[in-house]
């Protein structure tokens, strides 16, 4: 897969879309903002994006057919991408808003952040990615250890999936998992959009890929 091909941004009423929206056009996606799941078959990449409380997200998701057509489509093995509260609504359940059932694509749960004093919640602002490179070199093309990504969230990835983590980051001492990905799909707790060149690259780098080079799990 490469530029151009079709790029369907699911717009179930949360998340800053367009601003995902820009992006993905800037690195070449043709892309559009889809409302009904009958839509998605057209597409060759999905992506989930979100902000907000996922009691809210999984509700929206339901009544309106969204969550069965994210599983189909990533068991499907067909390219996927999420960011945000849409890496978080993978797993099982979030202890979120009194507990949330989630989409349950992966086991582990959700949980909220535990600091220590001198540490804010959320977690805002710039921050490293301690990416896993085995497998995934094409996907990381011109992303060093170095760069930083933009940060928004009070609530972080558990998995017991070690397989299925390609990203870790540490904020006050508590190291949680920020990027995941297996087969066809990629999922990451920050936002490249909002984190510049370094975010459009790996934008890029995937809807060159189309998840080829996402580790299998």
């Amino acid at each position: 897969m490469s530029e151009g091909r079709s790029t369907a941004i699911i717009d179930y009423g949360m998340g800053n879309l367009r601003s995902v929206l820009r992006a993905w056009e800037a690195v070449g996606a043709r892309a559009r903002l889809i409302r009904s799941p009958l839509e998605i078959d057209s597409a060759d990449l999905l992506v989930f994006p979100g902000q907000g409380a996922i009691a809210d997200a999984m509700k929206l998701l339901k009544s309106t057919g969204f969550d069965s057509a994210i599983r189909d489509w990533i068991a499907a093995g067909k390219p996927f991408f999420g960011i945000c509260l849409g890496l978080q609504a993978l797993f099982q359940f979030s202890e979120e808003g009194g507990g949330t059932e989630c989409l349950g694509i992966f086991e582990g749960s959700v949980k909220k952040l535990n600091l220590p004093r001198g540490f804010k919640v959320p977690h805002m602002g710039w921050d490293n990615v301690a990416f896993r490179r085995g497998g995934r070199e094409k996907l990381l093309d011109g992303i060093s250890d170095d760069d930083q990504f933009y940060f928004v969230h009070s609530y972080y990835v558990e998995t017991p999936r070690a397989d299925i983590v390609w990203g870790t980051t540490e904020y006050g001492g508590q190291k949680f998992v920020s990027a995941v990905s297996a087969g066809g799909l990629a999922a990451c707790q920050f936002h490249p959009e909002k984190s510049q060149s370094r975010g459009l690259r790996l934008y890029s780098n995937f809807l060159k890929s189309a998840g080829a080079e996402c580790a299998g799990g």
